[in-house]
């Protein structure tokens, strides 16, 4: 498992790390936009024109690094969370093109959050102390 893991967690961080920087170095072409006026590319217009983008590509670099670290993996995972979902959703609503690499990422994500889930644990309490700090105190001795 730990093997599987290292392996999830580094192709993970280094497909959002080198797409991420292409987004602001241009090293791999990419092809322009289809000419048909489309939902997605619709979408895809209003995301790049809005300056969206750029907030969006900070945090799939800030994900992989954290991913191809080994530090703070479970904020990298927190961080990559909502573009992945963002991802599928695009390609299961918009644009059916590309399922297969989508299906990866999502199987990557999750492997890795089944993996790292003692660290989302807390998150899933029904009633959390209303003290978080008094949580982790010990109790003193009688």
């Amino acid at each position: 498992m730990k093997i599987a893991t290292i392996i999830a967690r580094v192709l993970l961080g280094l497909m959002f790390l080198v797409f991420g920087l292409n987004f602001f170095f241009n090293f791999l072409p990419m092809p322009p936009p289809p000419e048909v006026e489309t939902p997605a590319t619709q979408f895809g217009a209003a995301l790049y024109g809005s300056g969206y983008m750029h907030a969006v590509k900070v945090f799939e670099i800030l994900g992989g690094i954290a991913l191809l670290s080994g530090f703070f993996v479970p904020l990298g995972l927190v961080f990559l969370g909502p573009i992945i979902v963002n991802i599928a959703f695009f390609h299961i609503f918009l644009d059916k093109s590309g399922f297969e690499m989508t299906f990866a990422i999502v199987a990557l994500e999750l492997f890795l959050l089944y993996a790292y889930r003692t660290s989302f644990a807390p998150l899933f309490q029904a009633k959390p102390p209303s003290d978080p700090q008094a949580a982790s105190k010990p109790t003193p001795a009688a």
